[in-house]
């Protein structure tokens, strides 16, 4: 083996000698160092290239004399390096690099060190004291400091080495080395260049042993340690840069003030005469504090680096503080605050530890005077709490709620009691929850889409949302620092302090108004939520008999909670000052509730429910949305399909609710609206259970009838009543059932059979009647003898028959749904206020009136009193001052007519003829003169389409252009939408309503044709009801309008018919 060694080096020898021969001449006896400089670099390059082919094969061939050998040329470049070009010099480099790692190692000699160190030390900072004039490449300096970083390792490795670093004549040149390495840390141009400088501060710090050496170049090395990892300059350096830092910092710190390195230093508290040994002069108790106070500060700045994002960074400053913690925990005992709270805030949860790697707990247990700083700690964070809350940067409050996390995650699993840190909590928790509130943009929840929240009314839809919404820090900016406080009382504490603390708060929440009451009612319900919920989670795993109190005291506080919430609730009726996000609040708690009873909550809508549902009529539209999400999530809570069978389960205590309200006068909306809101939610399944609310409405409306706003929400829940109750299918008796009678009248055309038909059955009524005349037609004096008995006996049987058949027909008609009898009462009663002063109450009745007529109208029986009631008032509303109650009455009369059918025939004919036919001329005039006022060209632009109206002139029937047909009055105006043509509009639909469903006399329909004259050839509708009714003088009426397209003559083999077009 040897054999083969010696030869693979004599192999090895003759691969270089040539190549150091050449070097040597070309350095040493050519003339001109320039000329030879392109020679030089071509050999020093494939000389490298040897070498490092060598080393990768087998670097065991390059020992000392081989590198001493290879040096000699090589020490020629570098004496005159100045005179070559710098690609010359960094080859060169790389080359003595070589040498130093795989030939000399801990074997070269001392004065060649020194040599070396002092050429690197130029290479790469020029002459100390002087500015270098040319910057060398990124490259070469590179290259220096990986030569260097070798060149160290390798004097370092062996004692005598490590030894001759430190020699008196040898600290200058240490010191500047040291010098140039913190100036290629701080400043480097590239971060591979300050990589290597760190590399090269390493393997300073492993060479030198000498204590007191380490103790002088520390305050430099932590000062430019400290420079580079200042948090402004940190901002610009890559992150393995600012890794290898804080590692170097560890280093150089344990190294020189570890408790083993200074023990002796800290026994020796006292000057005593040992100081004067060759030690004392530098490691000295006033040396150890003074480094230590410089330390702290340098460490204070370092660990601003805290709050970075980066994990890398984050972990080695956890590792630098549980290190220090550690190895330097009596030296710089002074620093410990600083190292703990940085440890707290550097640590991470979610990871998990080794077994092997020391935390801050095993500390904490190691050293009991961590455990009180570790709760000093916790107590400074909790009480600067609010006022770090109140910062404009989300980062700034995010992290001080996240280091209270972490904080009590230590208290606890360390298990440190502290009765003024509990105390502090509560109202640090109370006076930051305010101050975010306070400090939020807008107190509103955040939004939903507008279609997002609407009751559940059927069993199918489920993607509705069931949880609520936030009303406090609610903004998109604030989302996380919502959640990271939300995380906060879930994890702060154990479950029974945090009881503790809501039952503080709540206490609070008694005694306090405003902001500060609703922040302490919303941290009460979450302390007290998670910690119910968490007494669950435990109670599934675990047998907690023996620890229930805690858990029962949890239960007791949110009782307590809920109680208060109730009385939140039933209270909005009573003032107007209650603060809306109090009242939302108090409906998540009874939500909440329901969602942990299930179905035994149930008992409790007795007391909720009706309150909940009172906010569905609340101004604010935000508590609004809160009470529809309430009430769909305690539907689906106490296990019903969805709201409306919650309502229609609970109907007795909403309905009493009400009533109650209604009987003792009680003239808010709120009973009104939740009443409307009921009827509109469960439909007309709900409308049978009134009767006692509807006589409650009828007397409130006979007390308070001259209230015009509460009569019109009075109606406005009977209209309500009608709009759900004309839809049921519970109207009317399912044996008893009639249809709707159809009154239109429909054009019935006669067949020469069918009119047949009618002639001959005419003719057989006329001979019958001949033949039943008596023979004698002199009409005699009464008879003197009675009638034959038999007749008699027949009329007395015919008597009988009569009247047992008048007995079978006069049955007592059935009875009326509790549904009917309620539409019915209500219609009635609108006739008695169809006269109100205020306009949109009469509106709203003649809609009502539009809507229950063809519902009631199957019942002739029922229905044709009712008519006759209401008909008076009804009619009286056309005349009405206010236009937009003229065309609802036009339009209760047409469905009137509709439903009614002949009924109205005689009502018709005499209000006709009394004002109802001037009138409608009157409304006709006034509409087409306001039309007349909007011509056809006020769109601007439109051409004339040039439509041709049929007419009659002297040559016969002609075209008349519709622009010269229609006089053009003006171009301004609103036409067809003023007031007067959308009354005329709606009167023209009653009069096709009147003509279509009831039979008028001839003079009526006359003036109604008369009247509908102008929109025959524009109305069809109008049109085909009066075709209806007598086609003929429809037909001749637009004949002589000019209306009727003019028809062929027809043409016959030997007939000649006439035109009668002519004229």
């Amino acid at each position: 083996m040897a054999s083969d060694n010696s030869a693979a080096r004599n192999e090895f020898f003759k691969e270089l000698k040539p190549r150091c021969v050449s070097i040597n001449n070309l350095a040493v006896r050519a003339p001109d160092k320039r000329a030879t400089a392109k020679d030089l670099l071509n050999i020093i390059q494939d000389l490298s290239a040897v070498l490092d082919r060598q080393v990768s094969v087998d670097a065991t061939v390059l020992d000392d004399k081989i590198a001493d050998y290879v040096f000699f040329p090589l020490s020629n470049i570098l004496r005159n390096q100045q005179e070559y070009p710098i690609r010359l010099t960094e080859l060169t480099i790389r080359c003595l690099r070589t040498l130093i790692q795989y030939g000399w190692k801990a074997k070269i000699p001392n004065d060649l060190s020194q040599q070396l160190l002092i050429f690197l030390t130029f290479v790469i900072g020029g002459v100390p004291g002087q500015k270098r004039k040319d910057a060398i490449p990124e490259e070469t300096e590179l290259e220096a400091f990986t030569t260097l970083t070798s060149l160290i390792k390798a004097s370092g490795s062996s004692p005598a080495g490590s030894a001759a670093l430190v020699e008196t004549n040898a600290i200058p040149t240490l010191g500047h080395t040291i010098t140039i390495v913190l100036d290629g840390i701080t400043d480097g141009r590239t971060s591979d260049i300050q990589l290597e400088a760190l590399r090269t501060l390493d393997a300073l710090l492993s060479a030198i042993r000498d204590q007191t050496a380490l103790a002088t170049f520390l305050p430099g090395i932590v000062s430019s340690l400290s420079r580079l990892l200042t948090p402004s300059a940190a901002l610009k350096t890559q992150r393995r840069v600012l890794v290898g830092g804080i590692n170097a910092l560890k280093d150089v710190l344990i190294r020189v003030l570890g408790d083993i390195k200074v023990v002796g230093i800290m026994k020796n508290q006292t000057p005593s005469t040992d100081e004067k040994g060759p030690e004392g002069k530098v490691l000295t108790p006033s040396w150890l504090k003074a480094t230590t106070a410089k330390i702290k500060l340098a460490l204070t700045s370092v660990l601003k680096l805290r709050n970075t994002d980066s994990d890398d960074i984050r972990s080695a400053l956890e590792k630098l503080c549980i290190t220090l913690l550690d190895e330097c925990h009596q030296s710089l005992a002074e620093c410990a605050p600083v190292l703990v709270e940085s440890a707290m805030i550097l640590a991470n949860d979610e990871s998990q530890t080794s077994v092997f790697e020391t935390s801050l707990a095993d500390l904490a247990t190691i050293y009991p005077e961590l455990g009180d700083t570790i709760k000093t700690t916790v107590y400074n964070w909790v009480t600067s709490l609010p006022r770090l809350v109140q910062s404009s940067d989300e980062k700034i409050k995010q992290q001080a709620i996240r280091n209270l996390v972490k904080g009590h995650h230590f208290i606890t699993s360390l298990q440190i009691d502290s009765s003024i840190l509990e105390d502090s909590l509560a109202s640090s928790l109370r006076d930051s929850a305010t101050a975010l509130v306070l400090a939020s943009k807008s107190s509103g929840m955040s939004e939903l889409p507008a279609d997002a929240i609407q009751l559940n009314t059927d069993v199918v839809g489920r993607d509705r949302p069931t949880a609520f919404p936030p009303i406090l820090i609610a903004q998109e900016t604030e989302r996380s620092t919502r959640t990271a406080f939300l995380n906060l009382l879930t994890k702060v504490g154990s479950v029974s302090q945090r009881s503790k603390v809501a039952d503080d708060l709540l206490n609070y929440v008694r005694e306090s108004t405003g902001p500060i009451q609703i922040t302490s009612y919303w941290l009460a319900f979450e302390l007290v939520k998670s910690s119910l919920s968490q007494s669950s989670d435990l109670d599934d795993f675990l047998d907690l008999s023996s620890v229930a109190d805690a858990s029962d005291w949890g239960e007791v506080i949110f009782q307590e909670l809920y109680s208060f919430s109730v009385a939140v609730l039933d209270s909005q009726a009573e003032t107007e000052e209650v603060d809306w996000r109090l009242q939302a609040l108090a409906l998540e708690v009874t939500t909440f509730a329901a969602s942990r009873l299930k179905e035994d909550f149930r008992p409790e809508l007795i007391d909720v429910l009706y309150p909940i549902a009172t906010f569905l009529g609340s101004g604010v539209s935000k508590l609004r949305d809160y009470a529809i999400i309430s009430l769909n999530s305690i539907a689906a809570s106490c296990g019903y399909s969805n709201v409306t069978d919650l309502i229609i389960d609970n109907v007795d205590y909403m309905v009493n609710s009400v009533s109650l309200r209604l009987n003792t006068f009680d003239i808010s909306p709120a009973s009104t609206q939740v009443l409307r809101m009921m009827i509109n939610l469960t439909g007309p399944k709900l409308i049978p259970y009134l009767d006692d609310v509807i006589a409650s409405i009828f007397a409130a409306l006979d007390n308070y009838h001259g209230y015009p706003l509460f009569v019109e929400s009075l109606f406005s829940v009977l209209t309500e009543v009608v709009q759900q109750g004309s839809h049921s299918e519970y109207l009317l008796l399912q044996s008893e059932k009639p249809s709707a009678k159809d009154h239109k009248k429909r054009l019935q055309p006669m067949a020469t059979q069918e009119l047949y038909d009618v002639l001959s059955r005419r003719v057989e009524r006329r001979e019958k009647r001949r033949l039943e005349e008596p023979e004698d037609a002199e009409m005699g004096p009464h008879p003197k003898r009675p009638w034959n008995t038999k007749a008699a006996e027949a009329t007395d049987e015919a008597g009988q028959e009569a009247q047992a058949s008048s007995t079978d027909v006069e049955k007592p008609p059935p009875p009326k749904t509790p549904t009917f009898k309620i539409l019915a009462r209500i219609t009635d009663l609108t006739q008695h206020y169809l006269t109100s002063p205020t306009p949109t109450l009469r509106k709203s009745l003649l809609d009502l009136l539009t809507t229950v007529f063809p519902a009631l109208s199957p019942d002739e029986d029922a229905f044709l009193p009712l008519v006759n009631s209401v008909w008076p008032v009804l009619v009286e509303r056309l005349y009405d001052s206010e236009p937009f109650v003229v065309i609802s009455a036009c339009k209760a009369l047409a469905t009137l007519c509709q439903s009614a059918g002949d009924f109205l025939n005689t009502r018709i004919k005499t209000e006709w003829w009394d004002s109802l036919g001037r009138w409608c001329r009157k409304v006709k005039a006034d509409g087409n003169q306001s039309k007349s006022r909007k011509g056809l060209d006020t769109r601007g632009g439109k051409q004339d389409r040039g439509l041709l109206i049929p007419a009659r002139s002297e040559g016969g029937i002609g075209g008349k252009e519709s622009s010269k047909a229609i006089k053009v009055v003006s171009n301004t105006g609103l036409g067809k939408f003023t007031q007067a043509a959308q009354v005329w509009e709606a009167v023209q639909g009653l009069l096709v309503a009147i003509v279509s469903f009831v039979q008028i006399d001839d003079d009526v329909f006359d003036q109604i044709l008369l009247l509908l004259a102008d929109v025959l050839a524009t109305n069809p509708e109008a049109r085909e009801a009066l075709e209806a009714v007598d086609p003929d003088a429809v037909w001749l009426l637009m004949y002589e309008q000019g209306m009727v397209e003019p028809m062929e003559k027809p043409v016959f083999p030997g007939m000649t018919f006439v035109d009668l077009w002519a004229g």
